[in-house]
């Protein structure tokens, strides 16, 4: 068993105000991937779809969220959930820092991430 320590865990390369830190993944002997994330007001990723389905729980924060032609607010303590191949995206609103996880059943998701809008993460490129 691993225990992670979200101080240490590294940094992924991503968007202006929008940092992301992997918390498990392949490296930890398991074949899903759970990030961590900060989005300042403002920040957040445009439209997209991924090959697996994503899990985004909001745990400070709100973000406006788009899952196919559905837009709603999300606030702390709730979960987008995303089915593969669904066009989604957010963006951080209000005036705090939102702090969330996302969670792929999979590894290396950014293979299989295609980008509607806008340009793939720093990560990405």
């Amino acid at each position: 068993m691993s225990i992670v320590d979200h101080e240490k865990a590294p940094e992924i390369p991503w968007r202006p105000n929008y940092r992301v830190w992997t918390v498990a993944g392949e490296e930890d002997g398991v074949e899903c991937t759970l990030h961590y994330s900060t989005l300042e007001p403002g920040s957040g990723a445009p439209l997209h779809t991924h090959d697996v389905d994503e899990l985004i729980t909001i745990l400070e924060g709100a973000v406006e969220g788009r899952i196919g032609e559905e837009a709603r607010t999300v606030v702390a303590n709730q979960t987008m959930v995303i089915p593969k191949g669904i066009a989604h995206g957010f963006t951080a609103s209000g005036s705090v820092l939102v702090k969330a996880l996302a969670y792929f059943p999979g590894v290396d998701v950014g293979k299989g991430t295609r980008y509607l809008e806008g340009e793939p993460p720093a990560a990405y490129r």
